[in-house]
């Protein structure tokens, strides 16, 4: 039995790891301001806690809501950005300074601080994992003028590699996942798929997401896997 615990699980991405990850028998806590959906009779065992990726001390309430379990799996779902992002709106001159700090502190602090706080159920895991998701904006190259997402995304990647470092003794692998164009996962008829978008252009099959996390998870504690580039085929590489 396998024990994942999911920040950002209450939608999208996180909703469909929270369902396609684990197998019966699994427990998953979910992490979230928003209650996810708890209710699919799979036989998993899953665990809503409550929290606000906003505010400090997070960490010390997952911790406490875990307690002595054990975490196998931590996977770092959580990511916002401008509220113009993406489009021809976006004027970083414009971009209030409580957006970016609000940005910084989902996307960076968050991950730090929560992390922190799970190492000790993390290393009562017999093969434990930490695993990043992040974005194309945080490659070199990437040619993304979103500031802050880019500036939290790249600092993401810093994360994993130093932290690395503090739990090689311990057999925990680190992974960022940095990902691109994915657009807005939902589940429709069972199944889970991108929505129609009016970009025009071919997004990430989120099958492709899960197959990649189910491998990185699978490995040994003889082997790593620093980071995954997984872009779309029509973005820039």
């Amino acid at each position: 039995m396998t024990n994942y615990l999911i920040f950002g699980g209450s939608r999208g991405l996180g909703a469909m790891f929270s369902h396609a990850l684990p197998k019966t028998g699994d427990t998953v806590w979910l992490v979230s301001r928003s209650e996810p959906d708890l209710t699919a009779a799979d036989g998993v065992r899953r665990l809503w806690i409550q929290a606000d990726l906003t505010q400090r001390g997070v960490g010390t309430v997952i911790a406490e809501k875990i307690g002595d379990g054990v975490v196998d799996v931590c996977l770092y779902n959580a990511g916002i950005w401008e509220q113009y992002a993406f489009s021809d709106a976006y004027d970083f001159e414009q971009v209030p300074e409580d957006e970016n700090e609000r940005i910084i502190r989902v996307n960076l602090l968050s991950a730090i601080n929560g992390v922190q706080k799970l190492l000790p159920a993390l290393r009562r895991s017999a093969n434990g994992k930490i695993i990043f998701i992040g974005a194309n904006a945080g490659l070199e190259n990437a040619k993304r003028p979103e500031v802050a997402t880019a500036a939290s995304k790249f600092a993401l990647r810093g994360l994993t590699h130093a932290l690395r470092e503090i739990v090689r003794k311990d057999g925990i692998g680190v992974t960022c996942l940095n990902l691109g164009d994915v657009g807005t996962v939902a589940q429709v008829d069972g199944g889970w798929t991108i929505l129609p978008n009016d970009s025009g252009r071919v997004m990430i099959d989120p099958a492709d997401i899960v197959i990649l996390l189910r491998a990185v998870i699978a490995l040994s504690k003889a082997s790593i896997v620093k980071e995954i580039d997984l872009l779309g085929m029509a973005e820039p590489i």
